[in-house]
């Protein structure tokens, strides 16, 4: 299980600073397609906002990894 709430907290913290700065900055125009923001029409006009929600996930469940992780290091 940590396994999978590390992976999924780096993809969504990449995918949220990729996001962010795409929007803000233009720069990575070759990851234009690689990015959830841009591939979801629903998004258009909210990339930025929608960007810093996948950032704050990431952080979510890479801070539930690490808490699991401890979970089992006290059990021992």
């Amino acid at each position: 299980m940590q396994a999978v709430l590390t992976i999924s907290g780096w993809v969504l913290l990449l995918q949220g600073v990729g996001g962010l700065v795409n929007a803000l900055f233009g720069w990575w125009r070759w990851a234009h397609d690689l990015l959830v923001v841009n591939l979801l029409p629903v998004l258009d006009g909210y990339e930025v906002f929608a960007a810093i929600v996948l950032g704050v996930l990431g952080f979510v469940l890479l801070a539930a990894s690490d808490a699991t992780k401890k979970t089992k290091e006290e059990e021992r």
